[in-house]
């Protein structure tokens, strides 16, 4: 499969069906997706995958697999997809790691790559992250990324509203003026 992105340590790849044990591995452990408030059931992580591939195809992006270049193992998916908040589409970068990968500096490693792939491959003029008010690891990364918070947004995950801090970071290339 095309690698689309590398770094020192990771390789970016598109999601595949092969994937789906390895997403599993993310998307349903507890611990892991309490920012989402809850672990994933099978058809979730199904639907997950789908909603990556439908991205390819549509925008020509999404969330990408991370593997980890000295021995291949899959440690989870960072990208880039489109949010819709107060009308408007904004691109965001995300990223879900597995646990055994946390605190190891690779999600900021993987979104500085995504952030300097949306600023110079698709010459976006701004990048933004959501975050979840609680995700105190997702904010540090954000913020070392370069992001500013911006705002603050409440949405609606599984009938329970959820107030989200938005990160921006805007293109050096394009905002040098």
């Amino acid at each position: 499969m095309d690698n689309i992105l590398e770094t020192n340590r990771l390789v970016f790849r598109k999601l595949c069906y092969d994937d789906m044990d390895n997403l599993k591995k993310t998307l349903q452990d507890e611990v892991a997706m309490y920012a989402y408030a809850h672990a994933f059931s099978d058809e979730e992580v199904e639907a997950w995958l789908q909603r990556q591939l439908a991205r390819y195809d549509e925008d020509g992006f999404g969330l990408w697999a991370l593997i980890r270049k000295h021995d291949g193992n899959f440690i989870g998916q960072c990208g880039l997809t489109i949010q819709e908040i107060d009308g408007r589409k904004l691109l965001e970068i995300g990223y879900l790691l597995q646990r055994a990968y946390w605190h190891q500096g690779y999600a900021i490693e993987a979104a500085k790559a995504v952030k300097e792939y949306a600023f110079t491959k698709l010459h976006a003029p701004w990048v933004f992250s959501i975050i979840r008010d609680n995700n105190a690891a997702s904010i540090k990364v954000a913020e070392r990324n370069g992001m500013i918070k911006t705002g603050v947004i409440v949405k609606q995950y599984y009938h329970m509203d959820m107030c989200h801090f938005v990160y921006c970071a805007e293109n050096p290339y394009i905002h040098k003026r």
